[in-house]
Order: C-alpha cells, then structure tokens, then sequence
C-alpha cells in the first residue's frame, strides 16, 4: 500500500471507509501485526549508545508472549478494566510491556519519570493508581528515592511492581537482593511489592487470563497533558481512540511503516509520539522498533552515534523534535552509510525552515513536519512522505478524522468554517478524540458546537489551511511553553512567584531559543515600597517548582506589567519583547553587530521579523542565523551603507510562499 502524496489520496482512503473488522483493541492490534510474521524483529533495546551493537531482540512472538504474560500478572494482582495502572519508567522493553499489557488488563496512566518527587505523588492521586510500576533502586537513578518519599501519600495504591535494572548486569543478583530488602523496610505496609521479572516468568504468555473482553470503547489510557509540569491534567482515552488513529496513520504512512521496515525510538515513552508513532504504530504493522538507551536521546553518546546506529540497524524512519534536529546537524555524518533513511517525522513545536533546508542539504533526509495532541491520541495531521512537503506547514490532515479552521466569536462560540487561508481556530473532530479529562471541570472550554451534530475538539492552535488542503499554524492561543518538545504550563511558575511576600503580579513566557525552542523567563511586578532583587526570586523559585525544566532561566523586574483594557495581562507584549531581544542576542552571537530588529503581528502567518542590517557584507549571516528560529523574516541593509543602491530584499519564508 503507497503512503499519501495528496488530499486525493486521503479523499480516496476516506471514500473506502474503516475496515469491518478493525480490531477492537491496542492489544488485538498488535496481536495482528505479529500475525503478519510471528519470526520478525518486534522490539531491540541496547542499553549504552557504546554498546548499541550489542541489542537484546524480540521476535514478534516473543513480544505478544511478554506483552500477555504482563497482562496477566496485572490480572492476578486484581486488576479490573477500571483499575488505573500507573507507570514511571524510561524506556526500556518491559516499559512497552507494561502499556500495551497493561491496557490489554486494565487502564495505564503515564507519568514522566523526570518530575520532582512532588509532581509525581499529585499525578498518582490525580491518576488513582491502584498499582504503580517504577524501578527499583540501582545505583546512578534517583527515580526509587522520588518515589518512595510519595507512597504514603497515595491511598489507592495496593500493588508495587518493580523493575530491576540489575537483572541486565551479570553477576549483580547479591545486589538486586539487597536492594529489595530495602525496599520492603521503605514501603508503606498496605502495600505488596513485586518483581517485575519475577511475577511476569510465573505467567502464560500464551493467551489472556480472565473473563475480561476488552470493547473498543472501554478506556486504554490515561496521559499527562496540559503541561508535563504544574496542574495535574489527565486525558482519558478509549482503545478506539488509539487503535483508529494507529490505523488512520498506517494508511497516511503506507508501506514506510511496514514489514521488513525499522523504525528507532529516542522519545520518551511516557509521551503519546513514542508509545503511537513509534510504539503502537509500527508494532501495528509488523515493523521493527530500535530502543535506544532508557534516556532515549538523551542518553550519553546517542546523538554523537546517531548516524553510526542508523547504519548498524539500517534504520528507516525516527521520530523527534526540533531540538534534536538542530544537534544533529553538529554531528558530521563522516562516510556512514545512511541511504536506508528515507525520512524523519518532526513534531511537538514549530520548525525553523532553515533548519530543514540545511538538515536535508547536509544528510539528504527529509523531514516530514507533523501536528497532533494528547488529546487526538497522537497524529492530526503531517506533510505526505510521497507529496510535496511544504516547510513550515503541518501538512495534510490523516484519513478519517477531520480537521478546519474557524472563526470564532469573543466568547468562543462557532460562526462559520474559514476560507482558504483565513486564519481561525482549529478544530478536529474523528475517532480519535479523546473522552475527555479526569476532571470535568477542565472539560470547559475545550468542545466546540458547530451546528453539524459533530463533537469538535478546540485545540487551542491559530492556524490556516491554504486551498490544496495544507495547514500552518500561526500561533498558539494557550499559552503553554514548550522546552524541548515539553510542555510546561505558565501557571507553575506564576503561582509560585505570587507566593513570594514581594510580587505583586507575575507572568511567564516562552523566550525563543535555537537550541531548545523555548526558554520559560518570568516578567514580575513588585508591590508598592517593596524591594527584591531578581537573583533572590530565582533562588526563591528554586525551592518552589517542582520541575527544574519549568524554573524560568530569566527574572525580568518591570515598573508596571503590561495590560489589557480589561486588566488582564497582555503577554504577546511581553513574548514580542522577549522574541526582539533573544533574536538581536543571536546575532550578536554569530557576529553581526548593530542591526535593528523589529516584531511584527501578522493576522495571516503569524509573527514575522523585520531585520535591518548596517552593511550589506552581514545579509548571508544574519539570514543563516535567523532561519533557526521558527518566524518569517525580511532582511534590509540602511540606506546608508547600500552606496550601490542594492533594495532591501526579504530572504526568510518559513510560513511557505508569500
């Protein structure tokens, strides 16, 4: 089956409808793609970037074998199709079968193992865990002592499951022992401890235990949204959710995800990309998945071996975010054979356009921009692998689930589906779409009636469509800021600042950074005859946010806050600040002194940027420097210096032609 190259082709799929017999579940889905060949490579995990040569391999027999055996411990614990198994975890082979066995027994709910000891314990309750897996304590993780210090305070946990890193070191055994006997004496006493290797091996992998038929509408999962930091905010989701939009994405992908085709893994799999995209997706279809250190990308020497590893397992595809794009582009690909790449997707924030330019120029890959959300299951929308990529676009939209822009009134009501590339609300509507989350009152706000009877997903992104069916985001109306493809909530930080004795009004934003895409900063007014510095406030915020990737990395003290003629705070004032100083401090950085740099609001593409240069000798740099940032831009050179009378000439179009 060929991938999409054009709204036809999803038209055409569209037209043939969902197949009769789409499976009913997460876990019958994988059962299939195993089916496909039981001998094939499912799933190889390699633990060190040094010894990637050096993979544990599951064939896809042995992958269903494990993912059932795990079901079926869950189901001996008690584990009911209601029951929340929460899992925190790097990635690591037993962290896939926990979500898809987990699903298979009960629910699983997604916590970042990165979080702070007290973010996690909010997540658990928020979750109602009944059983929790995590690792046990293993010398170089701190994750066991985050954990342990949070236990008593989740009433609902019954069942501790833990996963053992010394199980994967020969001649520790003495070690794993005297780590758990340690664990026994730190676990509340209404809690049973299990190892996880253990109990599974006590288990038949060869069909699913219990009285248990899993209906496409029962909930699979529950992930952490809204913000990998502050508020706990879970969105629910239905096996028919994940099992429509891995089907939905297959057809999009066609045979680049299928038999004899090898997909690596570097996200984390407490995120919807890795446990869809490369998880669910590719096991759907009997691809082979790499899993690469339980760091992912973030393991020491991965991306400096990146291009050695595609070699070595011939990898066809990977998945990742800006950020990761622009490191590899400082690792040489020093003669390793490539070719087997055949493209990348890139998803989680906007795509500087001279990012893609010069990452395809370099290494020939091309990178496929896509858009989706927690709250969609996954994949929304991506620019086709056969067609035409348009870069800074978002692409097309995937088969069988729909996808507009609206205009919307001040009070957020529906007036009418936007024209070709009129810039309105996004919208999604499908099979797709989440339930909703474990707290209805933050269910407000999210649903839009648009009087066709449909229930329609207000996504929160601006964005257009232009007239052969390709999306661009224009700007995200929440305000969430995203470091690193992670989402950190501006509440976190501002709450916290308004606990500080000295702060009269707090807020934060996202400051542009070419290396992590966004930087949280902090903008603070001060009460009248109050004193503070911005170094005490920093060191404040230190001890009152949980997440360290959300402690903002500026303070800005200002006389008065920006606001609106309501008296709301008016942030874009202060992100067009903050995007004027963080591109003139680029250039700076790259040797282009003086220029003039100016921020403009754009209604049709977004934010653009406006450069003027003193010497003409500066246009090349400063247009290398400003494609890493994901804005349109012009470039001019005062007069003064144009002796030959050269115009001002714009050289940046992320937002596609102008």
């Amino acid at each position: 089956m060929k991938a999409v190259a054009s709204m036809d082709d999803v038209l055409a799929i569209e037209q043939q409808g969902l197949p009769a017999d789409l499976p009913r579940s997460t876990y019958e889905m994988i059962c299939r793609g195993a089916a496909i060949d039981p001998s094939a490579p499912a799933l190889s995990f390699f633990a060190t970037a040094d010894d990637y040569r050096g993979a544990e391999r599951w064939t896809y027999s042995e992958l269903v074998h494990d993912i059932t055996r795990t079901a079926n411990m869950f189901t001996r614990l008690g584990v009911q199709h209601d029951s929340v198994i929460a899992y925190v975890l790097p990635n690591l082979p037993e962290t896939h079968f926990v979500i898809w066995g987990g699903e298979a027994a009960g629910t699983v709910c997604a916590i970042n193992p990165l979080l702070e000891a007290e973010a996690l314990g909010e997540l658990l309750n928020a979750s109602g865990a009944r059983v929790l897996v995590t690792l046990a304590p293993f010398a170089g993780t701190d994750l066991w002592q985050k954990v342990q210090t949070v236990l008593h305070k989740v009433p609902t946990l019954n069942d501790l499951v833990l996963v053992n890193l010394a199980d994967r070191m020969p001649g520790e055994e003495r070690l794993a022992i005297q780590m758990l006997q340690r664990v026994c004496s730190a676990v509340p006493p209404q809690i049973r401890i299990h190892d996880f290797s253990a109990a599974i091996a006590a288990e038949s992998g060869a069909t699913l235990n219990g009285p248990r038929r899993i209906a496409i509408d029962d909930i699979s999962s529950c992930f952490c949204t809204g913000g990998t930091t502050g508020l706990p905010k879970i969105a629910m989701r239905r096996h028919g959710n994940e099992v429509s939009n891995a089907w939905n994405a297959g057809q999009f992908f066609g045979e680049s995800i299928g038999p004899g085709k090898t997909i690596f893994c570097g996200l984390p799999l407490f995120h919807v990309n890795a446990a869809m995209v490369t998880g669910l997706l590719a096991f759907s279809r009997g691809a082979h998945v790499v899993l690469g250190t339980p760091q992912g990308y973030r393991g020491e020497g991965v991306v400096r071996r990146f291009w050695e590893i595609v070699e070595h397992y011939r990898i066809n595809f990977f998945s990742g975010v800006p950020t990761l794009y622009g490191s590899l582009l400082d690792v040489p690909v020093d003669g390793h054979d490539i070719s087997s790449l055949e493209y990348g997707l890139c998803g989680a924030a906007p795509m500087p356009v001279e990012l893609i330019r010069t990452f395809g120029e370099r290494t020939g890959i091309r990178i496929l921009e896509g858009y989706g959300l927690t709250e969609g299951t996954c994949v929304s929308s991506a620019n086709p692998p056969l067609g035409e990529s348009r870069p800074g676009s978002i692409g097309l939209r995937l088969p069988g689930q729909a996808m507009k822009a609206v205009v919307v009134d001040e009070d957020g009501r529906y007036v009418r589906d936007c024209v070709d590339d009129e810039v309105g609300q996004l919208v999604i509507s499908g099979p797709n779409v989440f339930i909703g989350y474990s707290s209805p009152e933050q269910d407000r706000e999210i649903w839009l009636e648009l009087g066709d009877g449909g229930r329609w997903l207000n996504t929160g992104d601006l964005g257009r469509c232009d007239a052969d069916g390709y999306f661009w985001l224009t700007g995200r109306k929440k305000e969430l800021i995203i470091r690193g493809g992670h989402n950190i909530d501006p509440a976190a930080i501002e709450e916290a600042l308004h606990r500080h004795p000295a702060v009269q009004i707090a807020a934060a934003v996202g400051r542009p950074d070419m290396h992590a895409g966004e930087l949280p900063v902090a903008y603070v007014q001060l009460k009248p005859g109050v004193t503070a510095t911005e170094a005490e406030l920093a060191g404040f915020l230190r001890g009152e946010i949980s997440e360290r990737a959300a402690v903002p990395k500026g303070i800005r003290l200002v006389d008065a806050m920006p606001l609106t003629g309501v008296g709301k705070i008016f942030k874009p004032a202060l992100k067009r600040r903050e995007t004027a100083d963080a591109l003139q401090s680029a250039l700076v950085e790259a040797g282009v002194q003086d220029a003039t740099v100016s921020i403009v609001e754009d209604g049709a593409r977004g934010v653009s940027v406006h450069v003027e240069l003193p010497d003409v000798e500066f246009k090349g740099l400063a247009g290398s420097t400003l494609g890493r940032f994901p804005f349109a831009f012009s470039v001019t050179v005062a007069a003064t210096s144009q002796g030959n009378g050269e115009s001002a000439s714009a050289i940046g179009t992320p937002g596609g032609p102008q």
